[in-house]
């Protein structure tokens, strides 16, 4: 029987950018082999895969086109918006996502989807041999979360411009590394951008769960909550966080740009 598959711009402005997420809808739990092999196909950042629960709850795991991830915000953003714009689940429904990292929840707020997941306040830490110089930054500041590192730096310009050494990123060991500035831009708080070669992806274009750490970092430096994100990928992210208390809130927008069924 064939199974629905759908590719969703989350985090977006408009189709055609922000992150692309591949979600996959089933009836029943699927073997991993075969979900690894979907993702593979599918060839983005991260593809969801649901399988219904009870009520409005379901079970939610993502893979990049290499490895299982324990959390992925754009990808859950993205299944949110599939459940509510295929009917699948009334529009007005919350969402309840079982998954690696504990239970997620995603609301409606209009245009926007609101996700409610884990804080990751990043702690001082020491750089690892190579991160700063395959970054082509010498200066800043070196944290770390649960899954990646954190580099401050002083300037927009500079997260913007950066042209990082993917094959020694790969070797940090990590998640992925963040790199991040305040905004020169006023319609924004901070910038950031996101490297994962390690878990097969060199660039995120729009990183949810990577601002579970920002959002706490930048409350802390900015004195401000909610605020507004820019993740300065090709594509473009944008992003409203909002901390609170041991939870971060990540807000954006979903558009459906392909609709399709696995034979």
């Amino acid at each position: 029987m064939p199974v629905p598959i759908f590719l969703v711009d989350a985090f977006a402005d408009g189709p055609f950018t922000g992150n692309p997420a591949g979600v996959c809808l089933l009836e029943a739990p699927a073997d991993e082999g075969w979900m690894a092999r979907v993702a593979g196909e599918m060839n983005q950042a991260e593809t969801a895969f649901l399988v219904p629960r009870e009520d409005a709850e379901f079970d939610l795991r993502w893979f990049t086109p290499a490895v299982e991830v324990d959390l992925c915000g754009h990808a859950t953003l993205a299944s949110a918006h599939v459940l509510w714009s295929t009917g699948t689940l009334a529009s007005e429904r919350d969402v309840r996502f079982h998954t690696k990292s504990g239970v997620l929840t995603a609301k409606p707020k209009g245009d926007w989807i609101e996700l409610d997941f884990p804080s990751d306040p990043p702690v001082p830490a020491t750089s690892p041999n190579g991160m700063l110089a395959a970054l082509g930054s010498e200066s800043a500041e070196v944290l770390r979360g649960r899954f990646d590192f954190l580099v401050a730096v002083s300037q927009a310009a500079t997260v913007r411009e950066l042209k990082p050494q993917f094959d020694s990123l790969g070797g940090i060991d990590a998640r992925g590394v963040i790199v991040t500035a305040s905004s020169d831009d006023p319609r924004f708080d901070f910038v950031s951008r996101f490297f994962a070669p390690r878990s097969g992806v060199p660039e995120d274009h729009a990183t949810g769960s990577a601002h579970c750490t920002l959002a706490p970092y930048w409350m802390q430096r900015l004195g401000r909550n909610p605020m507004n994100a820019f993740q300065a990928s090709p594509r473009g992210g944008w992003l409203q966080t909002e901390v609170a208390g041991d939870r971060v809130l990540l807000r954006g927008k979903a558009f459906t740009v392909l609709e399709g069924a696995i034979a």
